[in-house]
C-alpha cells in the first residue's frame, strides 16, 4: 500500500482504498508496529496533494481505523461495515442493543468521520460520482466538464428551500448535480460539490429543515451555527482550498446554538470555521438568502472575512440582530406601539440589504430566481484571483 501511495504521488492520482481488515497480525509485532507508521507517512505526506478516498466493507479496527480518518473522504457499508478504535465490547456499558459505537450509523451520525454509508452498490457509486468531480491532485485540475445546462436558467421557487438548503444548491447546480459530504453528521449545516458551468464548487450552507425525497420534512432545527457544523464546514473548507476549489456559501443564520454540550466547543470550532474561510485563498463567494446576524455572520464568510463576492436576496436581514429585539433592547421602557415603529425603523436603516449593500458590504441584491446565472457570473470573473499573505510556515488554529 505504501508502494502505492509512491506510484500516486509521483503520477498525481487520488487512491481508494477498499477496507475488510481484522488488523495487525500479532505474529509480526515490531515489524506490523512499523509497517502501519509507514503507512500512516505515506498518507499524512499525500494529504493535500492527492484526494483520499476509504470504502469500508468488513472491519476496520484497532490502528487501522486511523486510515480513514487520515484521508479525505470515508464510506462505509451499512450492515457489515465496523469501524472502531476500541472493541465495542470493551468499553463499559456499551452494547449492541444500546449503542454500536463501530456501527456505520454511529461513525456518521455521531463521530463524523464517514460522509456517506449504503450498501456495496451504493458506496462504489457514490465514489464514482464523486471522483468525477474532483481534481486529481492540487496542481493539475481536471474537475471539469462540458456544461450542458443554461448558464442564465431561472431557479424558479428556488426561495422555497431557503430552509433545505441541500435543495437549493441542487437547483443552482449544472443539471442538478450536487454531491453532499457527510451528510448525516451535523445536518444543520450542508456540505457538498455541486458544478457551475462545468466547474467543480464546493459549497458550504445553514440548513433549518430537512424534506425527504417525498417532499416530506423529517427534521427542525434553529438557523443557528452549532459546534458540529462548524467543524463539519472548517473541514470540508480547508480541503477546497487544499485542492484549489471555489467555495460557495449560502447564509441564514442568527446566532450561536446555545446548549451546555455545544457551548463546550463552541468557541473553538467557531473559530475553527472562522480561520478556514480567512485563510483559503480560492475564489469565495457568499450569498445571505434569509438572517444573517451577529459574529455568526463573520463565521459565514462575510465580505470583511474575506468573501470575494456576496449577493443577498431581497428579504434579506443583515444586522446585529433582529430588528425587534434591538428596539426592545434601546427603547426598554416603550409601549408596544412605539417598539414596533422603532423596530421598523431599525430594520431599513441598520439591518436590511438595501443598507448593507449602501455600505458596500453587500455587492449586489439579486432576485433569488436569478442566484445561479449571477454565482456563475462572479466565479467566471475570479477564475483567475490571486491573492498575497504573510509567509510563514501555517496558522496555529
Amino acid at each position: 500500500i505504501a508502494n502505492i501511495y509512491d506510484m500516486a504521488m509521483k503520477m498525481g492520482a487520488p487512491v481508494i482504498g477498499l477496507v475488510d481488515c481484522a488488523g495487525l497480525r500479532l505474529q509480526e509485532a515490531t515489524d506490523a508496529l512499523e509497517a502501519f507508521g509507514s503507512l500512516y507517512l505515506k498518507q499524512t505526506m499525500a494529504s493535500g496533494v492527492i484526494p483520499q478516498i476509504t470504502a469500508i466493507f468488513g472491519t476496520c479496527g484497532g490502528g487501522l481505523s486511523v486510515i480513514p480518518a487520515l484521508t479525505d473522504f470515508t464510506f462505509m457499508e451499512k450492515d457489515a461495515g465496523k469501524l472502531f478504535v476500541n472493541s465495542p465490547n470493551a468499553i463499559p456499558g456499551n452494547t449492541a442493543a444500546k449503542l454500536d459505537t463501530s456501527s456505520a450509523e454511529f461513525q456518521s451520525e455521531k463521530s463524523g468521520l464517514v460522509d456517506d454509508i449504503g450498501s456495496e452498490e451504493e458506496i462504489l457509486e457514490s465514489i464514482r460520482s464523486l471522483v468525477c468531480m474532483l481534481p486529481c491532485n492540487n496542481e493539475e485540475d481536471a474537475s471539469f466538464d462540458e456544461c450542458a445546462d443554461d448558464l442564465n436558467r431561472v431557479c424558479e421557487g428556488i426561495e422555497n428551500a431557503a430552509e433545505d438548503t441541500a435543495i437549493a444548491l441542487t437547483q443552482i447546480s449544472d443539471c442538478q448535480i450536487f454531491f453532499e459530504a457527510k451528510k448525516h453528521y451535523a445536518k444543520d449545516m450542508v456540505t457538498g460539490f455541486i458544478r457551475l458551468n462545468g466547474a467543480t464548487v464546493g459549497c458550504v450552507a445553514n440548513r433549518s429543515e430537512v424534506y425527504n425525497e417525498e417532499g416530506e420534512k423529517t427534521e427542525t432545527f434553529e438557523n443557528v451555527l452549532s459546534a458540529r457544523g462548524c467543524k463539519k464546514a472548517a473541514e470540508f473548507v480547508k480541503f477546497c482550498d487544499a485542492f484549489e476549489i471555489p467555495v460557495l456559501t449560502l447564509t441564514n443564520v442568527k446566532g450561536y446554538k446555545a446548549t451546555k454540550c455545544s457551548e463546550s466547543n463552541m468557541a473553538r470550532n467557531a473559530a475553527e470555521l472562522t480561520n478556514a474561510f480567512i485563510s483559503a485563498t480560492v475564489p469565495k463567494v457568499n450569498i445571505v438568502i434569509g438572517e444573517a446576524f451577529g459574529s455568526a455572520y463573520l463565521t459565514m464568510n462575510s465580505k470583511s472575512t474575506g468573501a470575494d463576492m456576496v449577493f443577498a436576496w431581497p428579504n434579506a436581514q443583515i444586522g446585529m440582530m433582529d430588528a425587534k429585539l434591538a428596539a426592545k433592547i434601546m427603547y426598554a421602557d416603550a409601549d408596544a406601539a412605539t417598539i414596533n415603529e422603532k423596530a421598523a425603523e431599525y430594520a431599513m436603516l441598520q439591518s436590511s440589504a438595501l443598507s448593507a449593500a449602501k455600505r458596500g458590504y453587500v455587492d449586489t441584491i439579486i432576485e433569488a430566481e436569478d442566484t445561479r446565472k449571477y454565482v456563475i457570473g462572479a466565479f467566471e470573473m475570479l477564475f483567475t484571483k490571486r491573492e498575497d499573505r504573510p509567509s510563514k510556515k501555517h496558522g496555529t488554529v
